[in-house]
């Protein structure tokens, strides 16, 4: 099923964590044809597809976020995820030009694409903004309180006092919603990594802990909003730490032959470097 038909299916009950479970947030423009190429790879190792972005730059970078249906992601996800990817998009060629590749998971103030998203962060801060404007508005902040049939309701700190305190917003319709990076949302975070960790067998003397001084949290200055957050620990001290980019596989440019010199018989399509890095 593509991210397109999303829209038209009915997606009240959706199992949370199911691999299937469609996108009603979706892209547009290069980055939708991006989707629509990696979505099945992805699926087809277990991963689903969050997003698909494409950043200005030169060159570009095509920003694939993935995770497992249980919210996990790490660097061998991503190295995974990257070897599938690289030859399916050299076949497919949905951007012309050269371009870096770079895999991550979410990360903490991760965006919210699926209807167990707006269930699963119900009670954190929630920053969205509308494709199709709501009731002549495009921009809403506020505490994400669940999800109702298709909307997503979010409580309004700065409602009027005539108006609801709460506004059901039709997922389909956003353009982007993120959750917002603060001290609750860190530590439910951490709790979730923590029980996924405990689930793989991973022992506690291997979480670091660190000074959560260094996260940066809702109001503070962050040059690099859209970089995601890595969480690596555990309690109330988490240790986060910038993304991490790691190359997975360079191709570089052929080199220039002398004058006079035989012309290769296939072209290259190599055009790429490719990253991953652990946000999660």
């Amino acid at each position: 099923m593509s991210d397109t038909e999303a829209h038209a299916i009915d997606a009240t009950t959706p199992p949370e964590g199911r691999l299937d479970e469609p996108r009603l947030v979706i892209e547009a423009g290069p980055a939708a044809r991006v989707a629509a190429i990696v979505g099945p790879v992805l699926q087809g190792l277990g991963f689903r597809l969050v997003r698909a972005k494409i950043s200005g730059g030169s060159p570009p970078t095509l920003q694939i976020m993935a995770e497992r249906p249980d919210g996990s992601f790490g660097i061998d996800e991503c190295e995974a995820a990257s070897r599938a990817i690289s030859p399916v998009l050299d076949v497919e060629d949905p951007i012309s030009g050269a371009y870096n590749l770079e895999m991550s998971s979410p990360g903490i103030d991760r965006p919210l694409v699926r209807l167990s998203d707006f269930q699963r962060w119900a009670g954190h801060d929630v920053k969205i903004e509308m494709a199709v404007p709501h009731e002549g508005r495009k921009r809403f902040r506020g505490i994400l309180a669940g999800a109702e049939g298709t909307n997503a309701l979010v409580r309004l700190p700065d409602a009027p006092a005539d108006a609801p305190g709460t506004v059901a917003l039709p997922i389909t319709d956003i353009g982007d919603a993120r959750l917002v990076m603060t001290e609750a949302l860190i530590r439910d975070a951490l709790r979730r990594d923590k029980a996924l960790r405990e689930g793989a067998g991973i022992e506690e003397d291997d979480i670091d802990t660190a000074d959560i001084g260094d996260v940066p949290l809702d109001g503070d200055d962050d040059e690099n909003g859209d970089d995601d957050m890595f969480v690596g620990g555990e309690g109330v001290a988490p240790r986060v730490i910038p993304p991490k980019k790691m190359p997975v596989k360079q191709k570089s440019k052929p080199m220039l032959k002398p004058k006079g010199a035989a012309k290769p018989g296939k072209k290259s399509n190599a055009k790429r470097k490719s990253y991953a890095k652990e946000t999660h």
